[in-house]
């Protein structure tokens, strides 16, 4: 869906179409409600606090809507005695898995199963013969701290490759000519000088567009346009 046809879209569901009043909508605002919406819809159906209580990939329609946002890249980890760490991209946005090779001095590379864990039970994993990272079973952990993904060896391996599969950060949209809302300060306003479009289908921008509604309606006190978005944010969830 281009971005002209977004932008009437959501006037006309605000009832601003043809308006002259003080609420008269920029187009500075659609870009930031817009870009919110878009993160607030993928973080709720990847948790699954939607109407329907269904997390990532717990069903095909989840697996449709959200594999635009799979990415796999290449980790480079350094070696800290006991695990090694990587920092997680720039645009990760949620957790997938982490795939690793593994080698010692005397058996040749192998494939890891990776959990995540949590860095709270660190010390009992580390401590349990059971759960702690072991080159026979081809099995370890790995944690989430600081940005970063530790991935952790016992001193059993060393890794020779890793990568993470994530969800990434929606891509923002930009309307071409209008102000950029996120670069822009009071005294230096930036102009977008390329048109972005959403780049989900055309179904789930329309999900996009009530969250949108939703969260303007609320800036400028609209409670009609705010509780019809409402419905239909959860109805077409």
């Amino acid at each position: 869906m281009n971005n002209t046809t977004l932008q009437l879209k959501i006037k006309q569901r605000l009832n601003k179409l043809a308006s002259n009043d003080y609420d008269n909508i920029e187009c500075w605002q659609i870009v930031e409600a817009f870009n919110k919406a878009q993160v607030e819809w993928c973080r709720r159906n990847i948790h699954g606090l939607n109407v329907v209580q269904e997390g990532d990939e717990q069903s095909t329609r989840r697996i449709d809507d959200l594999q635009i946002l799979i990415n796999t890249q290449p980790l480079t980890v350094v070696d800290k005695l006991n695990y090694f760490e990587a920092p997680v991209p720039a645009n990760y946005f949620d957790y997938k898995r982490v795939s690793i090779k593994g080698k010692n001095d005397c058996c040749d590379e192998r494939d890891f199963v990776v959990y995540l864990a949590d860095n709270g039970n660190l010390d009992l994993l580390l401590r349990d013969k059971n759960k702690r990272p072991s080159f026979d079973w081809a099995e370890t952990f790995c944690t989430l701290k600081d940005n970063k993904i530790q991935i952790y060896t016992n001193n059993e391996f060393e890794i020779t490759s890793a990568s993470l599969t994530y969800y990434r950060q929606p891509i923002k949209i930009q309307i071409e000519g209008c102000t950029d809302p996120y670069l822009s300060t009071a005294a230096a306003p930036v102009i977008s000088a390329t048109e972005v479009p959403c780049e989900f289908k055309d179904d789930v921008v329309e999900l996009f567009i009530d969250e949108t509604v939703k969260i303007i309606a609320g800036d400028i006190e609209s409670f009609n346009q705010y509780q019809r978005a409402q419905q239909a944010v959860e109805n077409n969830n």
